[in-house]
């Protein structure tokens, strides 16, 4: 029997080619506007998750890696 991706997750992060495990940085939802621009540049990069929560989140999706 196939296995289900779990489709809640696979929106939330991004596998690059190597097999790590990318996230949106949090903060970005509103009150943006009030703060300067060294503080929002910060915000636009993504950050890696942890190797422990890789390992689980890549055993949660059969089939994307």
């Amino acid at each position: 029997m196939k296995l289900k991706t779990k489709k809640a997750l696979i929106k939330k992060i991004k596998i690059t080619k190597n097999k790590k495990v990318t996230r949106r940085k949090t903060g970005h939802n509103h009150y943006n506007s009030k703060e300067n621009g060294k503080v929002g540049r910060a915000k636009k990069g993504d950050m890696r998750l942890f190797k422990a929560d890789e390992h689980n989140i890549l055993k949660a999706l059969p089939y994307n890696h």
